[in-house]
């Protein structure tokens, strides 16, 4: 939060499903109580489904903002039983797939379309790719500066990611809000700070 703000428009998800895991970050546009509000719906609407698909999701997402101020949010979706993660996003979350083995297969960043979700929806393509023992998913609000990735070494512990990532790369002067989240192929890793 902002200092001398009582709530956030940063928000996350981490909801299990059988056979996997939904991941998301949520910005609601603008501050305080208004934004706040509409990340809340955001996260509720992911967390009564986590299993659907994420254009589905982030379809369900738009219709329940449409009298907010509207979100801009990214959501991955881990599938453990075919190693994938399928992810989407809408506005300035940004995402970033950190490999386990780069030499192997290539880190990734997230395509995201311009809009707001609950406001103006373009169209949506979501991405799917083969995930790793290891690998290390990265979503930040636009209160962190996209500079992070080109610094990051992520050998620590999510925790410990995530808190580097929020202390040399937060604006002084927006919300932020960084989620690590390391694949460990049945079960995932996570961690937050905001």
């Amino acid at each position: 939060m902002l200092q001398g703000q009582n709530e956030s428009g940063d928000q996350y998800v981490v909801a299990p499903f059988p056979g996997g895991v939904l991941v998301a970050v949520v910005d609601g546009l603008g501050r305080g109580r208004e934004a706040s509000n509409a990340a809340r719906i955001a996260v509720g609407t992911l967390k009564n489904s986590p299993f659907e698909h994420v254009i589905h999701l982030l379809l369900r997402c738009h219709l329940n903002l449409q009298t907010t101020r509207a979100a801009a949010m990214s959501l991955a979706s881990f599938n453990a039983l075919n190693g994938t993660m399928t992810w989407l996003g809408v506005g300035s979350v940004e995402g970033a797939l950190i490999r386990s083995n780069p030499r192997k297969t290539r880190n990734e960043l997230l395509f995201r379309s311009r809009g707001m979700v609950g406001s103006v929806l373009p169209s949506m393509r979501a991405h799917m790719t083969s995930i790793c023992h290891g690998d290390t998913l990265i979503l930040a609000t636009d209160g962190i500066r996209s500079e992070f990735l080109d610094d990051l070494a992520l050998k620590a512990a999510p925790q410990k990611s995530a808190e580097d990532i929020l202390a040399n790369h937060a604006r002084a002067t927006d919300e932020a809000l960084v989620l690590v989240v390391r694949y460990l192929g049945v079960e995932l890793s996570q961690t937050e700070k905001n």
